[in-house]
């Protein structure tokens, strides 16, 4: 039997993320770098400062392995099997790349294909990174158009029973997702959720908390490129009041389906307005994340080579859950792939000290939490993305070192870093602080 070696993440940090404006990109205080250059000047500052990886006795040669997640790899995101940014930081050519697209989990793909490297032996140092920059390559862009007519009947491709038209409405996704669960959640259940992440992210920002992660670098005033200022903070998170949250415009479309998940039954059209007292949907732009770029990155070790080279852990990791889940719900994928990780570390949900789960929309953490019976307090405790951002591609990384953080500042034992995915799956990471 292989002996698997064990793994630890020994350093990680990121961007600010900033507020994507693909219809004016003055007002995103990072447009001016290209998606591969965001990354690339992230790294080069992260081997440069001794808070990171520049106090660390590691140099760019050490690394064997370097990944690339990005959700949208197209354009001038196609990052050439992950060597554009390599090379922009200064990586050496004897360096391994790879580019991997797993949507909101491509961060996530990128720390589970470097990890297992490490676990088999192939390799000892690597790195998993993510990067999007949706301001630049926008969620609707002409380069990720599905290729054929999948909602066609005479379409080889056509899946019916997937109505795979709405799976790529992310916003439909989230609302299917909240009536199928009906009557079990509100709208204010959702709105509250929004306004507890931007309060706790504003606390923590206030505090300086994010100072311990985010590498400050030069970008220019809202809606001035000529006034350069330096970027060290997540720019969407604001304080907000729950009256402010129920007057944001709705932007999803009830399906007014005639029964919920348990196979109840919740009366359709009239059911609907009844619960709701609307036709309109819940999903506003309050509950759910925001357009944003940023870049994430975290060096992996063999924890054999990093006790050699002195270096201690922010975490080891335990496992990982990845699963597939019906396209049309994709907010459901978070729940299976913990319990996929759960299974595989041996432990039940009640021994996991802290979660961070991805706020691409707060009706998926809600639903999360409704199923393990997680406690409000051990939910992103410093704010969540619906605040913080949620640059796809590069939000697993971030929400893993974060959460790695809080494990140590709560001298916590173990942790899930969980996120819903756009195509229908899900994953989580199950860290644990072995100072605990």
């Amino acid at each position: 039997m292989v002996q698997l070696n064990e793994v630890w993440i020994v350093d990680y940090a990121r961007t600010a993320f900033s507020r994507s404006r693909p219809d004016a990109p003055q007002r995103d205080v990072l447009s001016e770098y290209r998606t591969d250059e965001l990354l690339g000047t992230l790294l080069i500052k992260m081997f440069e400062q001794d808070q990171y990886l520049g106090g660390k006795p590691v140099e760019k040669k050490d690394v064997e392995e370097f990944g690339v997640g990005t959700a949208f790899g197209v354009h001038e995101s196609w990052t050439y099997a992950g060597r554009f940014p390599l090379f922009q930081a200064g990586f050496p050519v004897e360096t391994s790349a790879f580019f991997v697209d797993k949507q909101c989990a491509s961060a996530g793909a990128a720390l589970a294909f470097v990890a297992q490297e490490i676990m088999t032996g192939q390799i000892k140092i690597g790195m998993a990174t993510g990067v999007e920059h949706m301001t630049r390559i926008p969620m609707s862009n002409p380069w990720t158009s599905p290729p054929w007519d999948i909602t066609n009947p005479e379409s080889r491709w056509y899946r019916p029973e997937l109505d795979l038209g709405n799976s790529f409405n992310m916003l439909q996704t989230a609302q299917r997702l909240y009536e199928e669960e009906a009557p079990y959640f509100k709208k204010e259940d959702l709105d509250r959720f929004g306004v507890r992440s931007h309060e706790l992210t504003v606390n923590s920002q206030e505090k300086g908390w994010f100072k311990g992660e985010i590498i400050p670098i030069k970008g220019h005033a809202d809606g001035n490129m000529e006034e350069k200022i330096m970027v060290d903070k997540d720019m969407a998170a604001r304080k907000s009041t729950m009256e402010q949250m129920a007057g944001l415009r709705r932007l999803s479309k009830p399906f007014f389906l005639e029964k919920n998940i348990n196979g109840d039954d919740i009366g359709g059209k009239e059911g609907y307005i009844q619960r709701e007292g609307t036709e309109e949907g819940v999903i506003t732009a309050g509950n759910s994340s925001p357009l944003n770029a940023g870049a994430t990155a975290c060096m992996l070790m063999n924890a054999e080579e990093a006790r050699k080279r002195g270096i201690e852990p922010l975490a080891r990791i335990v496992s990982f859950g990845w699963v597939g889940v019906d396209p049309r719900v994709m907010g459901r994928g978070p729940v299976p792939a913990s319990q996929k990780a759960l299974d595989m570390a041996g432990l039940k949900a009640d021994e996991i000290d802290f979660w961070e789960i991805n706020e691409a929309f707060c009706i998926v953490a809600l639903n999360c939490m409704k199923y393990f019976n997680i406690p409000e307090e051990k939910v992103n405790i410093m704010g969540g993305s619906s605040a913080i951002g949620h640059p796809l591609g590069a939000s697993v990384v971030r929400l893993t070192g974060t959460l790695a953080r809080i494990l140590k500042a709560n001298k916590a034992k173990y942790g899930i870093a969980n996120a819903c995915i756009g195509s229908g799956q899900g994953l989580a990471v199950l860290i644990e602080n072995i100072d605990a």
